[in-house]
C-alpha cells in the first residue's frame, strides 16, 4: 500500500548528522558505529531505499534552521541569515537528490498526479521510482523578513510551521508561550496570498489560537499527537483537535516515543520498558477518529530520525520500511479498508487535491 509520511527530516539528516541517505540504513549504522557525538548514532531508522521498500512514495521533507537569541540556550544559528543560508543549503541537497533520480519534488496538482501514476504502474520496480518530497519550512526564523517568503515558494515551499522548540520570531513554539505579534501576522497574511500550506505543529496554545483566527487557507499538522494520552504542550488537547478538523486539517501521527507513552525520561527510557510499539501509534490515531466521529482527519506524520533514532521509536520498527505493519494493526482494531487507506495515504491526498485544486 502507497504511504504518505508528512514529516521526515531528510535534508537535516544529510548535512547536519552526515548521512548519506541513498545507502541503505544498516549501511548508515555501520558507518556511524563507534560514533558518540549524537545519541542516535548507528540507530538509524530512514533512507531513500529503506522509503522505497516501504512503499513510501510520497513524503513531506522539511527545511529547519533556528534563529536563537543571545538568552536562548536552545541550539541554534545567532542570526536570520545563518538560518536562511542552512536552509538554502538544504535546499541545494534536495536539489542534488533530484538531479541523481533519487527523488522528486511535488510542488502542484499536476506533479502530485503525475507522481502518484508513476508510483501505481507496476511494471516500474519501486527500487527505480523516485520519493516525492513536498517541501516544507520547519520553524520559519530563517525567513530574514516576509518577503523571503515569495523566493522561497519559488524554489518550491508549499508548507511552513512558522515556530518550533522554544521562542520564534514569528510564533511561539513547545514550551513556550505567547502569541504571533505583527511580524507572525503578516507571515500568515502572505502565505494566504501564495497559498502555503499552516502546518499548526509546534504552535503553543496563545499562537496556535490566534493563528487559526488570523489565518483563512489550508491547514494541516504534519506531526502531532494527543495531549489526552500524553500531557505535554508539544501535543494538542481535544479542543485543538476539534478546531483542525472544523478547519478540514488532517493530523499526522508521529513516532517520538516520548511523544507516544506518558513518563518517557530523555536519556534514561527505553521503548520496551514503556511499551512503546506500533500499536500505540493507533492508540492516538484511535482518539482523533473517536473524537472528530471520522477516520478524515489523521495520517501519517512519522517525524522518524528528527533527531532521534530506533533507542526513542517504537521496539517494533527497525526502519521506516516497517510502517506496512501498519494497515494490519488498523484492522484489527476494526477499521475498514477504505479508512485504512485514507490514514496511510488517502486523507493527505484528498487535503492536497482540495489545496492545490
Amino acid at each position: 500500500m502507497l504511504i504518505v509520511d508528512a514529516h521526515l527530516d531528510l535534508s537535516m539528516n544529510a548535512l547536519e548528522w552526515n548521512r548519506d541517505l541513498t545507502l541503505p540504513v544498516a549501511a548508515i549504522n555501520a558507518r556511524e558505529a563507534g560514533l558518540t557525538d549524537r545519541p542516535d548514532r548507528g540507530r538509524a531508522t530512514v533512507s531513500l531505499p529503506a522509503l522505497r521498500q516501504g512503499g513510501v512514495g510520497l513524503v513531506v521533507a522539511t527545511q529547519i534552521a533556528r534563529f536563537v537569541a543571545p538568552d536562548n540556550p536552545l541550539p541554534g544559528w545567532h542570526s536570520p541569515a545563518q538560518a536562511w543560508a542552512q536552509t538554502q543549503g538544504q535546499l541545494a541537497w534536495y536539489e542534488a537528490m533530484e538531479a541523481a533520480g533519487e527523488m522528486l519534488q511535488v510542488n502542484n496538482l499536476a506533479t502530485l498526479e503525475q507522481h502518484l501514476a508513476l508510483w501505481a504502474d507496476a511494471a516500474t520496480p519501486a527500487a527505480r521510482k523516485p520519493v516525492g518530497y513536498i517541501l516544507s519550512l520547519e520553524g520559519a526564523d530563517s525567513l530574514v523578513t516576509v518577503d523571503y517568503l515569495a523566493q522561497a515558494h519559488a524554489r518550491g515551499l508549499r508548507a511552513v510551521g512558522p515556530a518550533h522548540y522554544g521562542p520564534g520570531r514569528y510564533a511561539q513554539g513547545t514550551d513556550a508561550t505567547g502569541g504571533l505579534g505583527p511580524q507572525g501576522r503578516a507571515l500568515l497574511k502572505e502565505m494566504e496570498r501564495l497559498n502555503i500550506i499552516l502546518d499548526a505543529t509546534h504552535l503553543c496554545d496563545d499562537s496556535f489560537w490566534e493563528a487559526l483566527d488570523h489565518f483563512q487557507g489550508p491547514v494541516w499538522a504534519s506531526h502531532n499527537n494527543c495531549r489526552a494520552l500524553v500531557p505535554h504542550n508539544r501535543q494538542f488537547s481535544d479542543d485543538q483537535i476539534r478546531a483542525l478538523a472544523a478547519r478540514g486539517a488532517v493530523i499526522g501521527a508521529a513516532l517520538d516515543a516520548w511523544m507516544m507513552v506518558p513518563g518517557w525520561v530523555r536519556g534514561e527510557s527505553t521503548p520496551e520498558a514503556l511499551r512503546c510499539n506500533l500499536a500505540v501509534m493507533v492508540d492516538h490515531i484511535d482518539h482523533i477518529c473517536q473524537l472528530t466521529g471520522s477516520a478524515r482527519h489523521v495520517g501519517i506524520g512519522t517525524d522518524l530520525d528528527g533527531a532521534f533514532g530506533r533507542e526513542q521509536c517504537p521496539y517494533d520498527l527497525e526502519t521506516i520500511a516497517d510502517l506496512q505493519t501498519i494497515p494490519a494493526l488498523l484492522a484489527k482494531r476494526g477499521y475498514r479498508p477504505a479508512d485504512i487507506e485514507g490514514l496511510m495515504h488517502g486523507n493527505w491526498l484528498r487535503f492536497l487535491r482540495q489545496a492545490w485544486g
